[in-house]
């Protein structure tokens, strides 16, 4: 996944974020006087985040391996892999 390595700096900086967003709705849930509302605004800024992450990941691999091949096979193959993870991701 080459256009993965083009992009890897961005991507981590995604996941790193990600991370503290994570680490944010851990406290937020450690906190005994937490608010609700608090603890959702965490939960959503997380899912957000994974969402924009998965959303880019998929941009690239459909550019990259579906758009651009010129082989009819390998595009349709690409396709397959994208609608797998998207019926995955819809569950």
């Amino acid at each position: 996944m080459a256009h993965v390595n083009q992009h890897r700096k961005a991507l981590l900086a995604r996941v790193r974020r990600m991370a503290g967003q994570v680490t944010a709705l851990e406290t937020a849930l450690q906190n005994e006087d937490a608010d609700c509302s608090e603890v959702l605004v965490q939960a959503s800024a997380v899912r957000g985040a994974a969402h924009g992450l998965l959303m880019a990941l998929l941009d690239e691999h459909l550019q990259a391996h579906v758009v651009s091949s010129d082989d009819p096979a390998e595009r349709a193959e690409e396709a397959q892999v994208l609608v797998k993870l998207l019926r995955a991701y819809g569950r």
